[in-house]
C-alpha cells in the first residue's frame, strides 16, 4: 500500500498554509497511478519522490488532481520537510520536469523550514488581448490595475499571469468565472493567475486562481512567488539584494507566508517557508 503524507506548506506562525500530498517512495508508481493518488488526495498538488539519481539528488514529479505539472513550490517545500523529518535537515537537489531545484531544510524556533532555489526566472509583458480576456473572466477591468506594476507573464518553472491590483478591497473581493478563466489560461499555458496588491514596496498580498489544477484558488503558491520575485528584480521594482514577503491565503481562511530572497545579478530566486504535518489527516 502506498503511504501518502499530508503536509501544510508556507504556514504563517503555524497556521494555514497550502496542503500538499507527499509520497516519499513512489518509484513503483506509473503516471496513471500517481494521477489517481493525486485525485484521491484532492489537494492542489501531490509530490512524488521517484528515487535517487545521485548523491543528494532525487527525482520528483508533481500531479494536480487533473494532470502533471512541471513544478510546484509548496509541494517542494512539503516534500523537503517530510524528507528532513525522515532523516535529517540539510541540502538536497530535486530533479524536476522544470529543471534542477536545490532545497535546504533547517530546524528553527518555530519548526522545520525549507528554502528552495528556483530554476532561472524570466518575465515578459502580458499580451493586451489575452490580458483583457483574463480580466473579463476575473470580472475586473483596466481601471482595477495598479499602474506602478506592469502586467506580465513570469516564469519560474511554470508561467503565471501577474495582475497588479490597485486596492486591497478589490483583491479581497475576488470572484470569477471559473470556466472562462480556465479556458483563457489553457490557451495561454498559464498555471496560475497571481493577482497582487502592494501593501509596501516589499510586502505584497496575493491571490492565485488555479483552474488548470481543478482548484478555485491556491492558498500559497511557491512557484508563482518565485516568478513574481524574478519579475520584481528584473524590472527594478524592488531593491536588491533584498527580501520580499508575500502574504497569501488569508481571504480563504488559510493564511500563508512566503519569503522571497533576491540577489543582484542572479537569474534564480530563493523562496522560504515553514511546513509541517496536517494533524489528523
Amino acid at each position: 500500500m502506498t503511504e501518502v503524507l499530508r503536509y501544510a506548506a508556507f504556514t504563517d506562525a503555524g497556521r494555514g498554509g497550502n496542503p500538499a500530498g507527499v509520497v516519499l517512495d513512489a518509484g513503483h508508481l506509473d503516471d496513471a497511478g500517481m494521477l489517481a493518488i493525486a485525485a484521491e488526495v484532492g489537494y492542489s498538488e501531490t509530490a512524488f519522490v521517484i528515487g535517487a539519481t545521485g548523491p543528494d539528488h532525487l527525482t520528483v514529479r508533481y500531479f494536480s488532481p487533473r494532470a502533471e505539472v512541471a513544478f510546484c513550490g509548496h509541494a517542494t517545500i512539503a516534500a523537503a520537510v517530510a524528507l528532513a523529518e525522515r532523516s535529517a535537515p540539510g541540502d538536497v537537489v530535486l530533479d524536476t520536469r522544470a529543471g534542477l531545484v536545490a532545497v535546504r531544510t533547517a530546524n528553527e524556533a518555530g519548526g522545520m523550514v525549507a528554502t528552495l532555489t528556483s530554476v532561472p526566472t524570466r518575465t515578459r509583458p502580458a499580451p493586451d488581448d489575452v490580458l483583457d480576456a483574463a480580466l473579463h473572466a476575473l470580472w475586473w477591468d483596466r481601471g482595477d490595475l495598479d499602474p506602478q506594476y506592469p502586467p506580465h507573464v513570469a516564469y519560474a518553472g511554470n508561467d503565471h499571469l501577474l495582475v497588479p491590483i490597485r486596492s486591497r478591497a478589490t483583491l479581497a473581493a475576488l470572484d470569477y468565472d471559473l470556466a472562462a478563466l480556465g479556458a483563457v489560461m489553457a490557451d495561454a499555458g498559464w498555471t496560475t493567475v497571481h493577482a497582487f496588491w502592494a501593501q509596501t514596496p516589499t510586502t505584497f498580498h496575493a491571490r492565485d486562481p488555479f483552474p488548470p489544477g481543478g482548484v478555485v484558488e491556491d492558498p500559497a503558491t511557491g512557484a508563482a512567488a518565485a516568478a513574481f520575485g524574478g519579475y520584481l528584480r528584473d524590472l527594478s521594482l524592488v531593491d536588491v539584494p533584498g527580501r520580499v514577503t508575500v502574504l497569501q491565503g488569508a481571504d480563504m481562511g488559510r493564511p500563508s507566508r512566503l519569503l522571497v530572497d533576491l540577489d543582484a545579478g542572479s537569474t534564480t530566486v530563493r523562496v522560504t517557508g515553514a511546513a509541517g504535518p496536517i494533524l489528523g489527516a
